[in-house]
């Protein structure tokens, strides 16, 4: 019967020794899984650094400066401008010439469709 308290005895301190190893192993991998988050992070950070550098660097480039960017649109407009000013010069006549014989010359007729929605009329 001393034996078998003793074997008793033993199986639990060789359970909770196992328990103690994989309370442990549990720990560690929790630990490992953290340093991966860490390092995915700091590696996610540093190519975002980069993929910004290299878009500045291509948008510098390509496109110039905001400031470039502003004086080019500005000087686009004030072009558009000149040359809406300058077709409103030139055809300025011809269109109020245009109104006035629209407006002061009026000729009367019957629409085609009248004979069509008034039949007795025909």
């Amino acid at each position: 019967m001393a034996s078998q308290t003793q074997g008793i005895q033993q199986l639990l301190a060789a359970e909770k020794k196992a328990a103690e190893k994989v309370s442990e192993a549990r720990k560690r991998k929790t630990r490992r899984i953290k340093q991966a988050r860490e390092e995915a992070q700091a590696e996610i950070e540093k190519y975002r650094g980069e993929r910004e550098r290299q878009y500045k660097e291509f948008e510098l480039k390509h496109l110039g400066s905001r400031e470039d960017v502003v004086a080019r649109i500005d000087k686009d407009t004030q072009l558009h401008f000149k040359q809406i000013e300058h077709d409103v010069a030139n055809n300025k006549e011809q269109v109020l010439q245009e109104l006035l014989d629209l407006v002061c010359h009026i000729e009367a007729h019957v629409h085609p469709n009248y004979f069509v929605v008034n039949p007795k009329k025909q």
